[in-house]
């Protein structure tokens, strides 16, 4: 580059810098300026600008944002709807639900149950009319009239039209009533047009153990048809539900939950579902829904809201199907759960005695119900026991290197003497389906939320007896103690259970090992789970102590003689598990003496 061409470069830049400042306007013009503007945009969007919207603050800084009006720099009112039950804030801005206060609830900080806060809640809806974009979310709503129970909130066109959202809140009801009515875009929207309504919110933190309580929060959903389903628990999710009505689209935490419904159905429904990361406690999830409403001339869309406690008894008496949201696990435990134990558990509640007491007395009542599968169980165990010495002869007189031979062997004296090997096993899978059952009852139980027992001073939670820094990988960060009675009990169960059953070898180690990882897993259960599984040790032990003193080793052995004497008939069908496992002695059998040639 030249001298000459530098200095002309060099002059234009000085010029161009130089109009910049020179030529910049003065404030009062760039006001004036805006403000001729926003009148315009305004005008547009048809808004009366010379005489304000009662209770609303028009300012300069209205946008357009999308096609939408945003409004920015409003002050924002709220209405509060009350009954015993809730206490519901409305915004002025959307006309949204702000904020939702369960009643004679508390947080395990002892503040009162808030399900989700302004800033972070979402209700509009999505249309197009006149070719515009419009969403609700961002206009002004007016109170235009306002009772306890009842508030209807206006959005007001220049042209007459407007949009009410109407809020009814029923006394002594969880549910609330949303009418929206649409005056005057009958003419404004297409036929055959879908109003899209959002809801997204992030619903806050209410027990001790915030991942915990994330791990039972998640968005359920029904079908008109009666179906329900879920998004995932324990991981992001989301789903398009494009065939058939959704009833209601249900956002759930461990203990409480808000639910939108709709007796008509939503069309369409985009559901979603985040976990917010790790260390944040501001909120347990975001939840996101679109769903779809076909709109009609005469709009008046009627909508429900359910803000109840995840109680069983509460949501059933939704009439919706809203109990379903509470995990009882899988049929046939969901069964066992819903018609057996719930029902007695609200039977022995009604007692008045306290749920410690309450969960000692379903033990005891369940222990008593398989008592004869126990004794049955027991008495099993105990022939297997007695027969050990000549099992052992057997397997020294055959050898160990050749199984197959070993296990004919056994189950010929199986037959003589009269044993099933499997008796004692048979009986202990008729408990478990009960065993597990439990282990999905009492987590989900709303009863146990704040309920002490002994030292224990929330059964819906651990019990921490020692804390420390979180442990890389396992995650811990405490010892509950009820945990650690359980672990131990369990313990003391597997020793004298082997002592019955005569395990040996692997089986005897496997047996302590079990209770070791029971222990990493339920630390940070409800206490009142671990309880259960402690009374149910204890009362285990007690059942033994006393089957012991009705049965006696040396009768059952010369029992198991008496039955060596007597011929074998003919006509006696073997078992189809017999059969079975000697047919597949008989193949490892010939598989080795092919091997040998």
């Amino acid at each position: 580059m030249d001298r000459n061409t530098f200095t002309g470069l060099f002059l234009i830049l000085i010029i161009l810098v130089g109009s910049t400042f020179l030529l910049k306007p003065s404030p009062e013009e760039i006001k004036q300026k805006a403000t001729q503007d926003s009148i315009a945009v305004l005008k547009s969007k048809g808004l009366n600008t010379q005489s304000p919207i009662k209770n609303q603050e028009i300012t300069v800084q209205q946008i357009i944002k999308d096609s939408a009006l945003v409004i920015k720099n409003v002050s924002e009112t709220f209405t509060v709807l009350e009954n015993n039950k809730l206490k519901v804030t409305l915004s002025s801005l959307g006309g949204k639900i702000a904020s939702v206060e369960i009643k004679n609830q508390t947080s395990y900080l002892g503040k009162p149950v808030i399900l989700f806060n302004n800033q972070d809640t979402k209700l509009g809806f999505s249309f197009t009319a006149d070719g515009k974009n419009i969403n609700t979310e961002t206009l002004v709503f007016n109170k235009i009239d306002n009772a306890k129970d009842k508030a209807t909130l206006r959005s007001q066109n220049a042209d007459g039209t407007f949009i009410d959202y109407v809020y009814t809140l029923p006394a002594d009801s969880f549910k609330v009533n949303f009418n929206v009515k649409l005056n005057g875009y009958d003419a404004k929207i297409q036929p055959n047009t879908n109003l899209i309504l959002n809801w997204e919110t992030r619903l806050l933190q209410q027990e001790k153990d915030i991942t915990n309580e994330r791990r039972y929060s998640g968005t359920f959903y029904k079908m008109l048809d009666g179906e329900v389903n879920s998004l995932s628990e324990s991981k992001d999710d989301q789903k398009t539900i494009e065939e058939g009505k959704v009833n209601w689209v249900a956002y759930k935490q461990h203990y409480f939950s808000a639910t939108l419904l709709s007796n008509q159905g939503f069309n369409n429904a985009n559901l979603e579902i985040k976990t917010i990361a790790t260390g944040d406690t501001s909120a347990l999830k975001i939840y996101k829904a679109s769903l779809n409403i076909p709109f009609k001339t005469q709009s008046n869309y009627a909508i429900q809201f359910v803000f109840a406690p995840n109680k069983f008894d509460v949501l059933n008496a939704q009439n919706i199907g809203l109990e379903n949201i509470i995990d009882m696990g899988w049929p046939p435990l969901k069964w066992v759960n819903r018609y057996g134990v719930m029902q007695l558990f609200k039977l022995l509640n009604t007692t008045g005695l306290s749920i410690g007491i309450i969960i000692l007395i379903l033990t005891v009542l369940l222990k008593l119900v398989i008592f004869p599968f126990t004794y049955k169980s027991y008495v099993s165990m105990a022939k297997m026991r007695v027969l050990k010495p000549e099992m052992d002869e057997i397997k020294k007189r055959v050898g160990e290197d050749n199984q197959a031979l070993v296990q004919q062997e056994y189950l010929k004296l199986y037959k003589k003497v009269g044993v099933n090997p499997l008796g004692g096993c048979l009986p202990l899978l008729f408990q478990m389906p009960f065993i597990i059952a439990f282990f999905y009852f009492f987590p989900g139980l709303f009863e146990l939320r704040h309920e002490s027992f002994l030292w224990m001073k929330d059964l819906s939670t651990y019990d921490q007896v020692i804390t420390f820094p979180t442990i890389p990988l396992l995650g811990w960060n405490h010892i509950s103690l009820m945990c650690l009675l359980m672990t131990i009990s369990t313990l003391i169960y597997t020793y004298f259970n082997n002592q019955v059953s005569g395990a040996t070898g692997q089986m005897k180690y496997i047996g302590y090992i079990t209770p070791l990882i029971f222990f990493g897993v339920l630390n940070s259960y409800a206490a009142g789970l671990n309880l259960y599984y402690f009374f149910a040790n204890v009362i285990t032990f007690t059942q033994q102590y006393f089957i012991r003193q009705f049965v006696n080793d040396d009768k059952i052995h010369a029992q198991l003689q008496e039955n060596k004497k007597k011929p074998e008939d003919p006509n006696k069908k073997k078992s189809g598990f017999q059969k079975k496992l000697e047919d597949m002695m008989r193949q490892q059998e010939q598989i080795k003496q092919q091997k040998k040639k």
